[in-house]
């Protein structure tokens, strides 16, 4: 006689270990992730206005939205193993579906249209994610009672996602930005009336948003290389291209040389219940501004260049342009300052008065000629790092602290 095969289901994961790093498999789902923002760029392209930016912007909601839950996952449990990996192939699927069709997001037509495959794509990230972390959790019945209240007030929100994507114009925007305004009150929601979600590795936690940070500032590398085109053989694109570097080098420097390894060892100091509020607050709400800021700022560097390597273009940025050079790094120096508070690090009027002082140079950055306006914004970002290189503490002071790993791209 045969034996019969009896069918096992497959046991939930156990939690990863409180000390781990960020795997390959997490850095390939955070390419896809910035693949996204970068279709993003391509529906805001070629001429910035303020309805294109906004509308980018509300979708690098969705996206971050979708980015942090899987980041929450992955940090509870190994995201390169068994059902989890698949789910989250599934969902990296997922996400470049949606990636693909940014651009036309906003445009409806007949059929399976932009915005109703970013919208379905967006409900099978989140569902996908909620499954595998309601399946991960099944030892901890708390954890599982706060997923299930979180995936609750999420089905409400994508009810007028995708009304609004059957739609078109105002309404379709409107239900758009409550669809998203549920989904991120909801998550406030949910973190008040149950609690944050629990931080099993503050290692592997700042590592991941650090290395995303770092993959988003590559984007405003690229955007020299969109700008310049053909021409990037002239001297004067060069040298433009240059300072559009000097400038990426300067966010990396305010974030990772001394800011994001602070923030680390203050996230693996604090008692739990605290660390799980610093890492939600300073980590998966925060960062949502200094990735927003790099991507904005990418695009103004993208539309300096262009004006640079072609005549025709004009002699001026307009006013969406130089908004987006200036304010992105007017958001970035914002986010920076919000998250250097809620880990516990001082800010300072002088930071204060550097990060106030990127907004109001947009209106100069409509008067003046594009390369120039461009070395401006690279002096104010000079003028940042020269003030927190003052404000840091002697070498002696950061010899004695113990580090708690090492955080991608992090300086010593």
């Amino acid at each position: 006689m045969g034996r019969e095969r009896v069918r096992r289901r497959p046991r939930a994961p156990r939690p990863g270990p409180d000390e781990r790093r960020v795997t390959p498999f997490e850095i390939f789902f955070d390419l896809v992730f910035v693949f996204a923002l970068t279709r993003i760029m391509a529906l805001i392209e070629p001429h910035p206005t303020p309805a294109g930016m906004a509308k980018g912007l509300l979708l690098l909601v969705l996206l971050w939205v979708a980015w942090l839950s899987y980041t929450w996952l992955g940090n509870h449990t190994p995201a390169d193993v068994g059902v989890v990996r698949g789910g989250f192939l599934v969902a990296m699927a997922a996400l470049f579906l949606a990636a693909l069709a940014m651009p036309q997001a906003w445009t409806p037509g007949p059929g399976l249209d932009g915005p109703l495959i970013v919208v379905l794509a967006y409900v099978v990230l989140r569902a996908v994610h909620l499954t595998l972390f309601h399946w991960a959790a099944a030892g901890d019945p708390e954890l599982r009672a706060r997923i299930r209240f979180f995936a609750c007030v999420s089905a409400v929100g994508w009810v007028p996602l995708l009304l609004g994507a059957l739609l078109d114009g105002a309404a379709h925007a409107a239900l758009w930005v409550l669809g998203f305004a549920v989904e991120v009150a909801g998550q406030r929601l949910s973190y008040a009336r149950r609690g944050a979600w629990p931080l099993r590795s503050p290692t592997h936690f700042a590592e991941r948003y650090g290395l995303v940070l770092i993959i988003s500032l590559g984007e405003s590398v690229v955007a020299a290389g969109v700008g310049a085109a053909s021409a990037v053989t002239e001297p004067s694109v060069l040298a433009v291209a240059l300072v559009g570097f000097v400038v990426t080098v300067c966010l990396w420097w305010l974030y990772f040389r001394s800011t994001s390894p602070e923030a680390a060892r203050a996230l693996a100091a604090a008692p739990a219940a605290r660390r799980d509020r610093m890492a939600a607050d300073a980590y998966s709400q925060t960062h949502l501004l200094l990735v927003a800021g790099v991507i904005y700022l990418a695009l103004g560097i993208e539309q300096v260049l262009e004006h640079v390597a072609d005549p025709e273009a004009g002699p001026r940025l307009n006013r969406s342009a130089a908004v987006a050079l200036f304010g992105g790094a007017a958001v970035y120096l914002a986010g920076r300052l919000l998250f250097r508070r809620l880990t516990g690090q001082p800010v300072g009027a002088a930071r204060l008065a550097v990060a106030g002082a990127a907004l109001p140079l947009a209106a100069l950055g409509t008067a003046l000629p594009p390369p120039l306006a461009l070395a401006a914004l690279a002096g104010l970002l000079l003028v940042a790092i020269a003030v927190d290189r003052r404000g840091e503490p002697s070498a002696a002071g950061r010899s004695a602290k113990q580090p708690v790993g090492r955080v991608a791209g992090g300086g010593g």
